[in-house]
């Protein structure tokens, strides 16, 4: 995704933060009056210098796209391969080789396409219209044309346009969840700030605007979204991977062409164009068979019959290298809010005051309550009474809505025969003020509220007066928490068996991220993240001290974007592969850093846009399926990996050696490509594969992969050449020819061609498992039919002749008899590789153990940092 263009700074850039200082000093740094508002043609002026009220984006051209999907070391290699299969008219290979190079470029172009609409929903969020005051007179205008100093109006229903400062009205309630992650709409009063971006859920106010497009809080989240993002660690690997083969394949290809030319120029001293093309072809066709151009699409297919497997589970993939990035994840970063909590407010007992009944406390707070405003508060309440008809029985006569000034609800209600009192509801404080309660009343409620708190859970203080406001009698209060969701605490139990680290997130205030820590059975080290992040920090460059602390906490509190998105930079700094979990636009920008950003049911389209993988059900149950799809996937490519460079060694020196040091050549250029597509084609079913889940987070050992690898295919290389030896030593003893029919050079090299065919292919039985081959995982039927169907196809051709001199069916039983034999040798070699390599694993952690020792064993550890 392209950078955000740059706009010019804000106001407040060279001057006073228009966010803190007082309204009166605000209007006047943006010369505006709030009675007539800016002039046409200074708000002209301003969007010159300001820039447009939107999030510009610089796109790339089509052509520019495109042309990005056909370049690297590996595209290269295959345009290169495809281009001289056309000029030597090996249309065949032109055909296969130009298909794969397609359906890469393809899968990359939808894959950048989906990763853009992060952006685009950001853009798509901004509020289209906004009412504002301009010449003394109120009009609609576009909001893509406010500047800073316009005064404009909200009111119910409407999305903020830009960044505010409110200057007249009596209240608004905003709702900016997907901002902050607060949990409840925000009660607003003149002299507060309003973010672009969020909803106005009640109340309307004037307002100036302080910042517009890309210097909005939400302007600044769409930056980071745009500038973040991390390379998948399964596309690091097959670069890697592609180059050591491509290298492989070159060297001996160059070292096979300098023997031949100085063959035929120094020895023979017979050299021609022909010649020259001759060898041309061959090389190309050998280079054809060994780089693995075949690769991306292994890798796509597996991938893409994975996210088929997830989205049965409810989770629907929309960056498919997020199923290999989540089975090396080792910390979850998850959003409290609706995602482990049920993001529903609930009450518990109430704490009964002047209330003799907890019934009668709800109820009273319920007549000061408006089911009909949707208000998370009056929810909770009116659902918390168990007869909810007994509200009928009262008629509203006057209802006065949140004020934050006085922070309560008020209502004055009347019953059938008349009788009319008034009830209130808010914060527990306000309320005792209103009620003046006596000092030892006031000292138990604010207890009771200090002990709530430090429980995690909010205070809602209920009054009622039966003489027309004129004394009131504090009721009660009322606890309100949001619960954890039922299957939370097993979610995360199973992630950590699973050896993944669970970390909290959340926009809400410390203790009650900490109280929702203790009842999901999660570490309560929770770091208020606002207090911990300098207000200046670079979230591209946290300091090691503050990456320190985010490695030690077990979750964050008050958390903004910039700090999310910190966080995961930070853990990704230190080695750790990080999932994160989010659903609101304060989200984008850490789910599209992390390895494996999840966006959660009910999520917003910023948080879909930028994820990788998005959830249709709600909680995080579905998280554990898809580890486990994700690390049996990483198996199925692990395996095809190490088989395809075992298999590249294995053609590439038995072809290159004996052409040297035998001047043989143990395979035709027919045999070549023939052998290229038999190899290649059948390896797609490994994506069906049965393969076992590791019980902990994998990464990509390149390391072992290669080296196990090598090994393989330096005994496959063996195996071949044993053959090919005894071949050679056939032709010259007639009982030997005459007992396996085999009598020309030709028919060495069909024999050959079987030969590297089915040892190529049943090497994979070794590669896909840890253990004998004959022991379960068994291989996945479709592809144990796809090898068998290959072997058939190759014995027949050997049989009968096909593209191939043919060989006597009893020579091809011989040849197989040969492999199977060497199937249980490699099998034990896998095995004595895997105990050296387990064994120097175990002996580095144990010297590593040993130099971390402490010099003070008997020091108490409690004491051993002191």
């Amino acid at each position: 995704m392209a950078d955000l263009s740059k706009q010019s700074d804000t106001p407040a850039a060279s001057g006073p933060d228009l966010e803190k200082i007082p309204v009166e000093q605000v209007l006047a740094t943006l010369t505006v009056k709030p009675e007539q508002g800016l002039s046409a043609s200074e708000a002209q002026q301003r969007v010159a210098r300001y820039g447009p009220n939107a999030i510009i984006v610089k796109e790339k051209t089509l052509g520019e796209q495109l042309l990005g999907y056909f370049t690297g070391s590996m595209a290269y290699v295959i345009e290169a391969a495809a281009l001289v299969s056309a000029l030597l008219g090996h249309w065949d290979d032109f055909v296969i080789i130009g298909s794969l190079l397609l359906f890469n470029a393809a899968l990359e172009f939808w894959q950048d396409r989906k990763a853009s609409s992060a952006l685009a929903a950001l853009k798509a969020g901004l509020a289209p219209e906004a009412t504002v005051l301009r010449d003394g007179q109120w009009s609609t205008v576009q909001a893509s044309t406010l500047v800073p100093g316009d005064i404009v109006k909200i009111r119910l229903g409407v999305i903020v346009p830009a960044d505010l400062r409110l200057i007249g009205g009596e209240f608004a309630s905003i709702d900016q969840a997907a901002l902050t992650g607060e949990s409840l709409p925000a009660r607003k009063k003149v002299g507060d700030e309003a973010y672009a971006g969020s909803v106005v859920k009640q109340g309307e106010m004037e307002a100036v605007v302080i910042a517009t497009g890309s210097n909005t809080f939400f302007g600044r989240t769409a930056k980071l979204v745009s500038g973040a993002g991390s390379v998948s660690h399964a596309q690091k690997a097959m670069f890697q991977i592609s180059n050591f083969l491509i290298v492989i394949a070159v060297c001996l290809t160059l070292i096979l062409v300098a023997v031949k030319v100085y063959h035929d120029i120094v020895i023979a001293k017979d050299w021609n164009l022909s010649d020259a093309l001759n060898i041309l072809q061959f090389v190309l066709v050998l280079m054809v068979a060994s780089i693995p151009v075949a690769m991306p699409a292994v890798f796509s297919i597996t991938m893409a019959l994975g996210a088929l497997a997830l989205s049965k589970q409810q989770a629907i993939v929309s960056k498919l290298s997020a199923i290999e990035e989540m089975a090396g994840v080792d910390i979850l970063c998850s959003d409290k809010t609706g995602t482990l909590t049920k993001n529903q407010l609930s009450l518990s007992e109430p704490m009964l005051f002047a209330a003799t009944d907890p019934q009668d406390c709800i109820l009273a707070a319920a007549l000061a309550s408006k089911l009909e405003d949707k208000d998370a508060i009056d929810t909770a309440v009116i659902t918390a009474l168990k007869d909810q008809s007994v509200l009928k029985s009262w008629t509203l006569t006057k209802f006065v809505a949140f004020d934050p000034v006085t922070k309560r609800t008020q209502a004055t209600v009347t019953d059938a025969s008349g009788k009319s009192f008034m009830v209130a509801k808010g914060a527990p404080q306000a309320i005792v003020d209103l009620a003046q309660a006596p000092a030892e009343i006031a000292q138990k409620v604010k207890d009771a509220v200090d002990k709530l708190a430090a429980q995690g859970a909010r205070a809602l203080g209920v009054a009622r007066s039966a003489d027309g406001g004129t004394s009131w009698s504090f009721l009660g209060i009322l606890p309100m928490f949001d619960p954890p969701r039922d299957d939370s605490k097993e979610t995360i139990d199973k992630a950590a068996e699973k050896g993944v680290r669970v970390m909290m997130i959340t926009g809400d205030d410390t203790a009650i991220a900490i109280e929702t820590a203790r009842q999901l059975g999660m570490g309560t080290h929770i770091i208020a993240a606002a207090d911990a992040f300098p207000k200046d920090m670079d979230p591209d460059n946290v300091p090691p001290a503050i990456i320190d602390a985010i490695e030690r906490a077990d979750g964050f509190a008050r958390v903004f974007p910039e700090h999310k998105y910190a966080i995961v930079k930070a853990l990704q700094s230190r080695g750790h592969l990080v999932a994160m979990t989010g659903d609101g636009v304060n989200d984008a920008p850490a789910l599209k850093q992390a390895d494996c950003g999840t966006a959660v049911s009910g999520a917003t389209d910023a948080a879909r846009g930028a994820a990788a993988l998005i959830l249709t059900a709600p909680g995080l149950s579905v998280i554990n399926g898809a580890i486990d799809e994700a690390r049996r996937i990483f198996g199925r490519i692990n395996s095809y990996l190490i088989y395809r460079i075992a298999l590249t060694i294995d053609i590439m020196f038995v072809v290159v050696l004996s052409s040297i040091f035998l001047g043989f050549s143990p395979l035709t250029a027919i045999m070549i490509v023939v052998m290229s597509l038999l190899d290649d084609l059948p390896m797609m079913t490994i994506a069906y594969d049965n393969t076992p889940v590791s019980p902990q987070p994998v990464r990509w050992d390149l390391p072992r992969i290669f080296g196990l690898a090598t090994v393989l295919g330096v005994f496959s290389v063996a195996e071949s050449f044993g053959l090919l030896l005894f071949g050679i030593k056939a032709l010259s003893l007639p009982e030997l020819q005459a007992y396996f029919g085999l009598a020309t050079h030709a028919q060495l090299q069909t024999m050959m061609f079987v030969q590297l065919v089915g040892g190529g292919q049943v090497l994979l039985f070794i590669t896909r498992t840890e253990g004998w081959f004959f022991k379960p995982p068994f291989p996945a039927a479709p592809l144990f039919w796809a090898i068998v169907a290959t072997q058939v196809v190759a014995a027949v051709m050997c049989g009968f002749g096909w593209l191939v001199p043919a060989i006597p069916w009893k020579l091809i039983g011989w040849v197989w008899v040969y492999l199977i034999a060497w199937l249980f040798i490699l099998g034990g070699i896998r095995l004595i590789y895997d105990r050296f390599a387990s064994y120097r694993t175990a002996r580095h952690q144990k010297h590593a153990a040993l130099v971390n020792q402490s010099l003070q064993p008997h020091v108490p550890a409690s004491l051993a940092n002191t």
